[in-house]
């Protein structure tokens, strides 16, 4: 596969591109060429973003919209996070279509949509539903392929990559960061594809990493796992904190179904163990990992869940096969598909037995190599194993869709991370500020009717309190929430000075991250400290002034709203 290092506005069109002081390869050279055409280990912008998900994507079109230049890194070939090289549809909230997100988020929605009337052969009545869902999936309002989400983030930098106030550089990873006192130097990232290294340097530095991985290099003091009851007085947390109990993580996958093709290969070499496989969780899961039933999220009873491959409406059961569909074949002229794509996220693909935050590399890749093991695990079940409704046993006919993923083994490129390393920040949202039934406890009826009010929010969102079973044998947590704020003393470091978080690492605790992680908030977050870093620079001032001064803090929030960013609810 050809993977491109860095992205700028001539690589779009096919041609080489010079990069302000630093490398003059073009996207097709190969690698002995790339090492002999570096000129430079050095390159400067006023902000560097390390991390190209859904966050920093947002950061740099709010930064670069505000006149300053960016540098922004990713460690896939694919920006996007979770929306494309994770392969995860939109969460989002029932109000989406018109309120509860910033403008520009809900344009990168609506781009979306006519990226598919621009260049997909539409049925009429697809074409002229106004709010077009590709894949009708009915986890979300836009279900759409994870390529088409590259594309149009790529379009919406466009300009900025085209003039030079932003570069992207792929296939990279952090490696290490100079720090002097309470300020971030630089960070130097890694080609994945060269192995060679270069110095970013800047004044600001967005940590929009799906782990959080600048807090560790840079000695950013920050949170992890489950924080103790006495500690937060939150009424779902535990009574221990377990900083090693971090929510489960999963590879994701595309497939479809060919009826009459008989598609199964080999099982892979851990099928065994997971089609065996029973968790051991507290409260106690409903039996095997692989199986159609599972531990409702809201009751932790068993519940039955069903799966057909022919997109059939299941009387009294959620169907899988339509729950993450990017791609229904009734919205595109007939002979356009064979049949629906769908997007597999579901309980039995969640890795729970093992961590990736905080533990050593080879630990780190030895779990995403078994993660990936329980994705093609499940996949064969589904194949060869899994109950029909006429009383066969198996699909035969589904096929895993690489091409769908950009991967050759049909995988999702990096893992759908639900939890991060959180920041220790100046100000921490707990349960009682966004849980319905805590807020009523604390404060009364009218409490549990609205979130918390934050003087100084910067952004608002809303999902329900949703925890996957964890890496310490929890089970489901899931409760109702309240349509929340994003107050800024969450996005600030108690210490450090010039780094700010954009992913799931803001101050949340275990917790309340399971509201604040989902897609349109986390843009959300990207966009809000994107504008700080613009704002700040402008008015002189440190990060922390903005929130401490009352006048300064207002003309921010007004500088937010007049660039489309809603900071209250209605």
């Amino acid at each position: 596969m050809n993977r491109r290092s860095f992205i700028t506005y001539a690589s779009l069109l096919g041609g080489s591109a010079a990069l302000q002081g630093s490398h003059t390869f073009t996207a097709s050279a190969k690698p002995n060429e790339r090492r002999k055409n570096i000129r430079s280990r050095e390159m400067h912008a006023d902000v560097i973003i390390i991390g190209g998900g859904l966050g920093g994507c947002a950061a740099a079109l709010a930064s670069c919209r505000n006149g300053l230049n960016v540098i922004m890194t990713e460690e896939t070939d694919w920006i996007g996070g979770q929306v494309s090289q994770q392969g995860v549809p939109p969460d989002e909230h029932q109000w989406i279509e018109s309120h509860g997100a910033p403008q520009s988020y809900r344009d990168f929605r609506n781009r979306v949509r006519e990226y598919y009337r621009r260049n997909y052969p539409l049925t009429e009545s697809a074409r002229e539903r106004e709010n077009l869902n590709p894949g009708d999936g009915s986890v979300s309002r836009i279900c759409h392929e994870p390529r088409v989400a590259v594309s149009v983030l790529t379009d919406m930098l466009s300009p900025y990559l085209s003039s030079g106030k932003l570069q992207i550089l792929t296939d990279h990873k952090a490696k290490k960061a100079y720090v002097v006192g309470d300020s971030v130097q630089s960070i130097e990232v890694e080609n994945l594809y060269t192995n060679n290294r270069i110095v970013l340097t800047a004044a600001s530095f967005v940590d929009a990493t799906e782990c959080g991985d600048l807090l560790p290099l840079t000695g950013t003091e920050y949170v992890t796992g489950t924080e103790s009851k006495q500690t937060t007085k939150e009424l779902h947390a535990p009574e221990k904190a377990d900083p090693m109990n971090n929510q489960a993580f999963t590879i994701c996958f595309a497939m479809d179904y060919q009826p009459e093709a008989d598609n199964v290969e080999n099982p892979p070499k851990e099928y065994d163990f997971w089609k065996r496989y029973i968790p051991e969780m507290t409260p106690a899961w409903s039996g095997r990992l692989l199986d159609l039933t599972y531990s409702d999220p809201r009751t932790l009873k068993p519940k039955k869940l069903g799966f057909d491959p022919t997109g059939k409406n299941l009387e009294g059961m959620l169907n899988l096969w339509n729950y993450r569909r990017i791609i229904n074949r009734e919205n595109f002229l007939e002979g356009t598909y064979g049949g629906d794509v769908t997007i597999v996220n579901w309980p039995q693909n969640d890795f729970f037995p093992g961590n990736l935050i905080d533990v050593p590399e080879k630990e780190f890749q030895k779990n995403i190599a078994r993660a990936r093991q329980l994705s093609h695990s499940l996949f064969y079940w589904l194949q060869t194993e899994a109950p029909r409704l006429d009383g066969g046993t198996g699909w035969r006919g589904l096929r895993l869709r690489g091409d769908i993923m950009g991967t050759e083994d049909g995988m999702a490129k990096y893992p759908y991370i639900r939890e991060a390393r959180r920041i220790d920040a100046e100000f921490t949202v707990l349960e009682e500020h966004v849980g319905a039934e805590n807020r009523k406890l604390i404060a009364g009826n009218m409490a549990g009717k609205r979130a918390a009010d934050f003087y100084d929010s910067v952004g608002i969102g809303y999902y329900h309190i949703d925890l996957h079973p964890s890496s310490r044998g929890n089970n489901y947590i899931d409760f109702p929430s309240l349509p929340f704020q994003i107050p800024l003393g969450a996005l600030l470091p108690k210490r450090v000075n010039n780094l700010l978080p954009a992913n799931k690492n803001i101050g949340t605790t275990h917790i309340t991250n399971g509201c604040y992680r989902l897609h349109p908030v986390e843009w959300s977050i990207g966009e809000a400290v994107g504008c700080l870093i613009a704002f700040a620079k402008k008015t002189k001032v440190p990060f922390r002034a903005v929130r401490e001064r009352r006048e300064l803090l207002s003309d921010f929030q007004q500088m937010l709203s007049k660039q489309g960013i809603e900071t209250e609810w209605s």
